[in-house]
């Protein structure tokens, strides 16, 4: 397995994370608005679906990662997942987008079991895409270019996604329900041809040059992962930033909508951030390989913060500083994309130096947990908290309401100062994170030895 990738494989392995992105962005910025404004959900109701539905990736991503651990076959021991999870992650996907004539608990149930259904199918495809980062290469600067890759195409994906939604749903005039299904139709068409390039054209190492992982339960899993010192330090760092993008996320078309009175800027804000995050992610992998990982999460962070701080301040009414803010935060955004994704393959070594054993599937299924966390905590809180303000739901999908004041307080905090408390807790973990470039090189020579000998 050489250590240097060819730029066809890297854009390849980085497509197959377009689907994955088209979920998590137009699920972040928009599926709380639909939900709330078009299939009217109570705000309580939708938070609660959400924290069932995380309630079950607790065991099926981690038991994802053993699975695929294990599995032996003529494609590999993750590819598979890639071919035969494709389409009904993308059917999931379609359906999360449908407003049957149900009552409210018929809807209430209906979006409880496709939640569940789109958890399990991105737990399917993205676990073991997302593993094979750390079998591709071994490389500790090639990681975090292939990282880079994925998450060009991630961000690249993001910014599509969400300009061409309002778009695709504009295409079904007033009937706001079929131009949301129109738009579910197109992206559910990506996301099933995003698993199957990264499929095609990417490859694995021959399994039976990899360490055995013998057959071991999910508690061993946990026990596993619990265990590993930097790997907690690393799901920490990922856990604060993510659920702190996920909670601006969730509400920031509420915030435009309501506090500023200007949702037609949402689709330039969106831009803004995402393709400063998309322009920067080669700036942090410059500052990582030059510096250290640790170095490029700290400045990124650093500099979201003080952009999150300055949206609590943001006048009523008054959208014209936020293209600056948006600007700021994207910057902070690429890092917390790229750092915790290209540290955790390091955390592997550091796990098979330790045990003997390559168990990538078992940290990747829960890396990938706390990426759905992330959304579903942003989620649930934030319904929460807006049903307890007294948020209004319209009378008839689509309409726009007045809320009142203790409303929007709420959602003036989510996009600001509650992400920014939870993004500075990451800090001190990233300072802590023990594998420094000079560590990463220890780590691989005792392998190397090991092999050999």
């Amino acid at each position: 397995m050489s250590n240097t990738l060819s730029t066809k494989t890297k854009l390849a392995y980085g497509f197959g994370d377009l689907g994955a992105a088209i979920v998590a962005a137009i699920g972040g910025f928009f599926l709380n608005a639909f939900l709330l404004d078009v299939a009217l959900l109570p705000a309580a109701s939708v938070g609660l679906i959400f924290l069932l539905a995380t309630a079950s990736d607790a065991i099926t991503d981690p038991l994802m990662g053993n699975l695929s651990d294990r599995t032996r076959t003529k494609w590999g021991r993750r590819r598979p997942f890639l071919l035969f999870g494709a389409i009904p992650f993308a059917v999931a996907y379609f359906l999360h987008w449908i407003v049957p004539p149900l009552d409210a608990n018929g809807l209430f149930f209906y979006y409880l079991l496709i939640a569940i259904l789109l958890k399990l199918g991105f737990t399917v495809v993205n676990v073991p895409y997302t593993a094979l980062t750390a079998e591709m290469t071994q490389d500790y600067n090639e990681r975090t270019r292939l990282t880079a890759y994925r998450f060009s195409f991630s961000i690249l994906g993001g910014v599509s996604a969400v300009g061409l939604h309002p778009v695709l749903v504009g295409l079904g005039g007033e009937d706001v329900k079929l131009g949301y299904l129109i738009s579910a139709g197109i992206m559910a068409v990506l996301i099933a041809v995003s698993s199957l390039v990264a499929f095609r054209y990417t490859f694995e190492p021959d399994p039976e040059t990899l360490p055995k992982t013998p057959p071991f339960s999910f508690m061993e899993g946990v026990r596993v992962a619990l265990g590993n010192r930097p790997f907690l330090i690393v799901t920490g760092i990922y856990l604060c930033s993510w659920l702190a993008l996920q909670l601006v996320q969730t509400n920031l078309l509420l915030f435009v909508r309501y506090w500023l009175n200007a949702e037609d800027s949402l689709t330039l804000l969106l831009l803004i951030l995402q393709i400063t995050a998309f322009a920067f992610l080669p700036v942090w992998s410059w500052v990582s390989a030059r510096y250290s990982k640790r170095t490029a999460y700290l400045m990124g962070a650093l500099i979201w913060s003080g952009a999150l701080f300055g949206v609590f301040f943001v006048p009523q009414g008054d959208a014209s500083l936020m293209p600056i803010v948006a600007f700021f935060s994207g910057m902070g955004v690429s890092v917390a994309y790229l750092i915790p994704w290209s540290m955790l393959p390091d955390v592997i070594e550091y796990d098979e130096l330790q045990t003997g054993q390559r168990r990538e599937g078992v940290y990747y299924g829960f890396f990938v947990f706390i990426q759905k966390l992330g959304l579903s905590l942003g989620l649930a809180l934030s319904n929460a908290l807006l049903g307890a303000a007294g948020y209004l739901n319209p009378e008839t999908a689509g309409v726009i309401v007045a809320q009142p004041d203790s409303v929007l307080l709420v959602l003036r905090g989510f996009v600001s100062l509650l992400p920014l408390v939870i993004l500075l807790l990451s800090l001190p973990l990233a300072w802590i994170y023990p594998i420094t470039p000079q560590r990463f090189k220890d780590i691989q020579s005792e392998l190397q030895a090991r092999k050999t000998n």
